[in-house]
Order: structure tokens, then sequence, then C-alpha cells
């Protein structure tokens, strides 16, 4: 049996899908976007801080589902300008333990929900 995991820390979806869903001992969490949760509003002021709001995003829900970001083993990163790369991962690590820190691509697409400039999904184990 799957549980889903929501919570209102984190932005609800956008579409029929979940924030997360735990399987046994594993969470798969959705793509994040910039949205803050409280005001609906999509983080625009600078890739450091749509980044910073995704990591908060995913961050909530991990929480919701009894885990932190050392429970993460995966990480995929959806960029729109592979130019925002080093700024995007300056955020991105000042959540993770360099040493423990998950397998992860990054990769550049054409477009993004909402036209955002980055989107990040995790898979975390307990």
């Amino acid at each position: 049996m799957k549980n889903v995991i929501f919570t209102p820390e984190a932005p609800a979806p956008i579409g029929p899908y979940n924030q997360a869903i735990l399987k046994n001992d594993t969470l798969y969490i959705s793509g994040q976007i910039p949205i803050n949760p409280k005001t609906g509003e999509v983080i625009s002021d600078s890739i450091e801080a749509e980044t910073k709001q995704v990591m908060e995003n995913l961050n909530a829900i991990l929480l919701a589902a009894g885990m932190t970001f050392e429970n993460v083993v995966k990480t995929s990163i959806f960029i729109i300008n592979m130019n925002d790369f080093a700024s995007i991962n300056a955020v991105y690590g000042s959540y993770l333990n360099e040493t423990t820190a998950p397998a992860r691509e990054t990769v550049q697409v054409s477009c993004l929900p909402k036209n955002v400039n980055i989107e990040i999904s995790m898979i975390a184990m307990l």
C-alpha cells in the first residue's frame, strides 16, 4: 500500500498528482517549483531565491514524512538556463552534507510549469 504525503507547508499540487508518495521505506517527492505555499505566488526575484524556495518546499515535504535531507538518495534538477548552474548549486549545497549528498542529475529543459527557472524532485529512504 502507498501512503500519500501532504503538508500545507509546501505548495498544493497544480495537477492530478500528490506532493509525495511513501511506499514501504521509499519516499518519492514530486517536482517542486518556487511557489510560496503561504501566498501561492511564484518566487521569481532571482535564481537563488527560486532555488531557496524549492528547497524549503522539499524540506517541508521531507519533514511531513518524518525525514530530512540526510534521507535523500537521488535528486533530479531541471533548469531553464545551464548558466545558472553555479548559483543553483551553491543554494542546493547549503541544504546538504557534502559527504553524504545524494546522487543527482541536472538537466536543462526548454520550459517548466508556470514559466519558472527551476524544478527539483527527490527520492528519499528511511
